[in-house]
């Protein structure tokens, strides 16, 4: 397990979606209203749009362009047109700052 450090979660504005590129894979963090912190795959699946443009909406991530919702923690599309999931990253939090290893992703 290689992590690689991201940024620091004080970066983050809660509720807002922020692009990062980890060892070559796009990922969105999200810093949710509870304080927790999400990566999942940065391209929406129906297109190839970047879903950290889109709008972060309770437990989701709204692709701005058609409308899919995807679950933060799962990665499943909530909403058409999208139908297959994004991949969804661990995140270690130590002394202040974000880790991710882009080669594990979450089995849900």
């Amino acid at each position: 397990m290689v992590q690689e450090k991201v940024c620091p979660v004080a970066e983050l504005a809660p509720n807002q979606a922020r692009r990062v590129v980890v060892g070559g894979a796009p990922i969105a963090l999200v810093l949710d209203g509870d304080g927790a912190v999400h990566a999942i795959g940065d391209t929406c699946t129906h297109g190839d749009i970047s879903l950290s443009e889109g709008f972060v909406e309770d437990s989701a991530l709204e692709c701005w362009a058609h409308g899919s919702k995807f679950e933060l923690t799962t990665g499943k599309p909530l909403t058409l047109p999208a139908y297959e999931p994004v991949p969804v990253y661990e995140v270690e939090l130590r002394d202040g700052d974000i880790y991710i290893d882009p080669t594990v992703t979450k089995v849900i």
